[in-house]
This record gives C-alpha cells, sequence and structure tokens, in this order.
C-alpha cells in the first residue's frame, strides 16, 4: 500500500501497548508493497529498537501467522517469525501472533533492515540459500491441525471468469476516471492475447484435475518483492498471507519466470536456485499452468481494484503499470509462452 490508510497512528501504538506491551514512542508509515488491503509501520521503542508493524485489512486466516512460526521454530532460518501478543491482554488471553485493531489485524515482526531482490542482485549463495528453504518447506511435515487450515488448489476458474467479464464489459463501458480509462484502452488492444492466456490456462487447468499431482506445501507468492536481504547478507522469505496446498510448481514457477528477480538471466536463476534446491522432476503441465494463472490473477486484481473502486490514490497508477509490464518484452507473458513445454501436447 502507497497511501497511508485511514487510522490514526496513535491507534496503533495503543494497540502495541495494550496487546504486547511495547511502549513505541513513534511510528512512521512505509509505502511499500501491491496490496492495497495491507499496509506496513516501522515502530520504535524509546530506546530506538525497531518493530515491523502490518496492519492486514478485511479477512484474516491466522494460518498466515500460525504456519510461519511454526515453520521458524522447526528450524528454517529464512523466515522471520511474528511476535506473540501478552497473555495477560485482555483481547490476547493465548498469547496469540495477532491483534484485532478495528477493520484491521496488526501483526508484529521484529524489524529486519535491508533491501528486496527488485533492489539487490542475488548472489549465488543467496540463490542457493533460497532454493535450500524451499525444499524444506516443500518437504515440510506441518501438524494435522495446520494443514487441515491450509487451502488445497482446486485450479478454480475464479480469476479467468473475472478477466472474461471484464474483456466484455470493456466493449460497452464508458469510464470517467484517467486510471481506469487508461487500462480499458489497453486492455481493448490487448484483447486477443489476454483471451489466449485464458484460453491456454484453462485448458491446462483441465489437464491437471485429470493428472492429480502430488501436492505440498507451498508459500505461493515467492516473488522478488517476498524475498528480503537483510543488513548481514541473510536471506530471507517474508509475507506468507496465502500458503497453499498444491504442486511444487506452485512456487517453482518463480524461478525464471520473470517474477522481479535482477542480474541473472532465466537459466541463471534456474541453475544458481536448483543448486541449493536439489534435483527434481518438473511437471511441464503444471509449471505451464502457474505461469499464465499468475498473469491471469494479476490482471483479475488490478481490474477489480481500478474499474469497481475510486480508492487508491498513488496505488492506482501503480497497479496499472504492473498489469501493463505483464506485456512488456522478455517480461512473464513472453516467458509463459516460450517456456511452455506443452504447446502441441495432448492436454486430455
Amino acid at each position: 500500500m502507497l497511501e497511508k490508510p485511514d487510522i490514526q497512528d496513535e491507534k496503533i501504538i495503543a494497540c502495541l501497548q495494550d496487546d504486547y506491551g511495547l511502549p513505541a514512542a513513534e511510528i512512521a508509515f512505509l509505502p511499500l508493497g501491491a496490496d492495497q488491503n495491507t499496509a506496513v509501520y516501522r515502530a520504535a521503542l524509546a530506546d530506538g529498537t525497531p518493530y515491523f508493524v502490518k496492519l492486514r485489512r478485511g479477512p484474516f486466516d491466522e494460518i498466515a501467522v500460525t504456519l510461519p512460526k511454526y515453520l521458524s521454530d522447526q528450524g528454517i532460518a529464512q523466515i522471520i517469525a511474528p511476535l506473540a501478543a501478552r497473555q495477560e491482554s485482555t483481547l490476547c488471553m493465548t498469547g496469540r501472533l495477532w491483534a484485532s485493531l478495528g477493520a484491521f489485524t496488526l501483526i508484529l515482526y521484529p524489524f529486519v533492515e535491508g533491501r528486496d531482490a527488485y533492489e539487490v542482485v542475488l548472489s549465488d549463495r543467496h540463490w542457493r540459500d533460497f532454493g535450500t528453504a524451499l525444499k524444506r518447506l516443500h518437504t515440510a511435515a506441518v501438524p494435522q491441525e495446520l494443514t487441515r487450515r491450509i487451502p488445497q488448489e482446486a485450479y478454480s476458474p475464479r480469476w479467468r471468469d473475472i478477466v472474461k467479464t471484464f474483456l466484455v464489459r470493456l466493449e460497452d463501458d464508458v469510464f470517467d476516471d484517467p486510471v481506469a480509462a487508461q487500462l480499458a484502452a489497453f486492455l481493448m488492444a490487448k484483447r486477443d492475447e489476454t483471451a489466449d492466456l485464458v484460453g491456454r490456462a484453462e485448458r491446462l487447468a483441465q489437464a491437471l484435475r485429470s493428472r492429480s499431482p502430488e501436492f505440498v506445501l507451498c508459500h505461493s507468492d515467492v516473488h522478488a518483492a517476498n524475498i528480503l536481504i537483510d543488513a548481514n547478507d541473510a536471506l530471507y522469505i517474508v509475507d506468507w498471507d496465502d500458503p497453499i496446498l498444491a504442486p511444487k510448481e506452485r512456487d517453482l514457477m518463480f524461478i525464471g519466470g520473470g517474477q522481479g528477480f535482477i542480474g541473472h538471466t532465466a537459466q541463471e536463476e534456474e541453475m544458481l536456485f536448483y543448486a541449493g534446491y536439489g534435483p527434481t522432476q518438473i511437471d511441464p503441465f503444471a509449471l505451464a499452468y502457474y505461469r499464465y494463472e499468475r498473469i491471469i490473477v494479476d490482471i483479475a486484481v488490478y481490474c477489480e481494484q481500478i474499474f469497481l473502486t475510486d480508492e487508491g490514490g498513488d496505488d492506482r497508477e501503480q497497479a496499472l503499470q504492473y498489469l501493463a509490464s505483464n506485456f512488456l518484452p522478455n517480461n512473464t507473458i513472453e516467458i509463459a509462452y516460450t517456456s511452455d513445454k506443452t504447446v502441441g501436447e495432448d492436454h486430455e
């Protein structure tokens, strides 16, 4: 979120005191991220000790905090575990990993000073560490009380149907908002290419349903912005909002997929990453599906944000830029097409 949400800093400070026992002396909004429902802050105590505060607006599933805490406790060093609220808090009697703050859920972390992989070229060691961490995730033994709360992949048509609906609406709708008008014109120009993406994803989804590949625990969103390199050169995987049980390609599609990493070719990303992950058989149907579906989800989410609301300020401009960037040369769409090894194969 680039625009500061409509909540007073004093309320956040009071929540930190009441629920976590932290007397924050100051708090600063950080204009980071593409999610319009997530705002982040840097809070500091009087002695300068910093904390990372995340506000999540709307529905919240506790698996987003209980799972990374469990994985961190199992020794996966590349995860920053959330901090527990005070057990004696009137609102947090069990020391849970979040607090309620009006329309928001507040989650507290240690503050890790660093830069993400959009800004930093990952070293060979970083890539190996990344691969090692994802392998541990994909092979983790997770207790049933956690796994039963984690969604399972269903190859749902939800996002594809949303994109198809918008493509139809754009034939007649007129938009007064400048950003919405720009997006409408852009999508009309890319109408055939967008429809082809949807068609490819639908055919692959049908094939995967019939193949029933093995499901593993996946992070689901390991793009460059969610890979953090700290001041000590350690790598962390952040933002565990949407874990899923799915084929491992749900995560592996990001490697060499044009997902914001800088400084290496797609082939180099794969070579370095798999040095840490280890040998594995890649399902070309799952890999192709997830690369197409990822683009479709981007288009659907940003269309809903821009066409269905007038909220967001700078976030709206950023959403338009992010959506359009998929269509740039050597970006996600071109990579998805050129890396698709299922073309000409039987999808039944």
